[in-house]
């Protein structure tokens, strides 16, 4: 089962977190109405956000190593 992680405001804060998730070889679900609709060299602001979720047994490792607080997602 899938948790949300976070949600971020930017493509460019997406593929930072998946990056530090993915060397850590945590599994990331990138979920947004508008993710992508741009192409993948667009860094700006996305409308409503962009959901990070995780694996809910990844949950904890994935929050302590971003640095994120339980209410964040």
């Amino acid at each position: 089962m899938w948790s949300l992680l976070t949600v971020v405001g930017t493509s460019l804060e997406v593929d930072m977190m998946k990056q530090t998730l993915d060397a850590e070889e945590i599994p990331a679900l990138v979920r947004g109405p508008y993710a992508g609709v741009f192409g993948g060299g667009y860094q700006g602001p996305v409308p409503g956000g962009i959901q990070i979720l995780v694996p809910e047994q990844e949950l904890e490792r994935a929050r302590d190593l971003l640095g994120l607080e339980a209410a964040d997602g």
